[in-house]
């Protein structure tokens, strides 16, 4: 692996709103600023494993205005510019690009990993090995995505195809992107599992600042404009109007579909490439992957706080404050917050999205 021939940054995306876990995550207080499977936030667990590679002066959070004091609360050590406040969620195009524009007046020809705040990576040692391969890759102007290794036909997941054999950077394999896919039904995900060809898509990416700036420009051209619009205010004293201004017309696409799935594989500067990373990793996507990731008792239940059962097997239990008592239940999940219970059984609980919308259409805000 050659030295970096650049300066190494990272952009940690925290201003998801986690509604798969709710009741315990909320729009004030996301998941991504909760204990969930560790002792630290997730936010906390995400900046701490980069910490040895890229100092805290090199690390940016883009958040909104409600949660960038909680993000100063949990990351001390991050100086106060380093926080990114969004006027509103625009996806992660948007984002991302925000991003690189605050970067881009530091250091234009840096590479930015950028990073969800919500992510677990077990192997923290090893995730920072493969960033420095990640970004050996970005020099060379690829637009650089993380593939998970898949062990299973995961259907809550969208999936990468790898193209074309790069090169090989000590023990990773690069591949170009052959295409990106949607979450999958089960019957294709078994195909691509079985295909050894495909990857989950992490949502994970590194790039040179002036090349994912440069992408934007090719595949997103209204956004692109939107964003110079913005440079030119940085450091005035419009610069926090024009932002607010510019980003209400600001569309909200994925950096996924508007930037990674346009990339032009014969422009040096639009390259998609994958690298296929084994890490430990899950986005705790659901309450259900939350049971997969704690231990369990001997009738195979994940109990969080206090519980009695009869007859209650394979069943997640969590309660903040008073007791859970069951009764023949399998296979369920049971989070009491005080102000609200959620039932459920675990092959649904990717539907407890579906639950917040049906909140927030009925104007349950309180409980939002």
């Amino acid at each position: 692996m050659k030295d970096l021939e650049v300066e190494l940054y990272a952009v940690i995306m925290a201003g998801g709103v986690g509604t798969r876990l709710w009741p315990r995550s909320r729009q004030n207080i996301p998941k991504q600023f909760l204990d969930l499977v560790a002792g630290n936030t997730m936010l906390q667990d995400t900046f701490w494993r980069i910490e040895p590679l890229i100092p805290p002066d090199r690390v940016f959070v883009i958040t909104n205005g409600t949660c960038a004091p909680i993000v100063r609360e949990q990351i001390p050590q991050l100086p106060r510019d380093n926080v990114i406040v969004e006027p509103a969620g625009r996806n992660t195009a948007p984002c991302i690009g925000l991003a690189a524009l605050y970067l881009r007046q530091l250091d234009p020809e840096g590479v930015m990993v950028v990073l969800p705040a919500d992510h677990l990576i077990r192997e923290a040692a090893h995730f920072r090995e493969v960033l420095k391969v990640v970004a050996e890759v970005a020099q060379d102007g690829h637009l650089v995505t993380m593939g998970i290794q898949p062990d299973s036909p995961h259907t809550g997941y969208g999936y990468i195809q790898r193209g074309d054999f790069l090169h090989q950077i000590g023990q990773h394999s690069v591949y170009q992107v052959a295409r990106f896919t949607e979450k999958p039904d089960e019957a294709t995900a078994r195909r691509f599992l079985a295909s050894g060809q495909y990857y989950w898509n992490s949502g994970m990416f590194g790039w040179k600042v002036s090349a994912i700036l440069e992408a934007i420009e090719v595949h997103l051209p209204a956004l692109h404009a939107q964003l110079m619009t913005i440079e030119a205010a940085l450091g005035s004293q419009r610069e926090r109007e024009v932002l607010e201004e510019v980003w209400r017309e600001v569309e909200s696409i994925s950096v996924d579909y508007g930037v990674m799935e346009r990339a032009d594989k014969t422009a040096q500067q639009c390259r998609a490439a994958v690298i296929p990373i084994d890490v430990g990793w899950s986005d705790v996507g659901s309450w259900a992957t939350v049971a997969e990731l704690l231990s369990r008792d001997t009738k195979d239940n994940v109990v969080i706080g206090e519980h009695i059962g009869i007859d209650t097997t394979g069943s997640l239990l969590y309660s903040s404050g008073r007791l859970i008592a069951t009764i023949g239940l399998r296979d369920m999940i049971v989070v009491n917050t005080g102000d609200a219970v959620l039932i459920c059984p675990r092959a649904r609980a990717q539907e407890v999205k579906d639950l917040v919308d049906e909140l927030r259409e009925k104007q349950k805000d309180k409980y939002l």
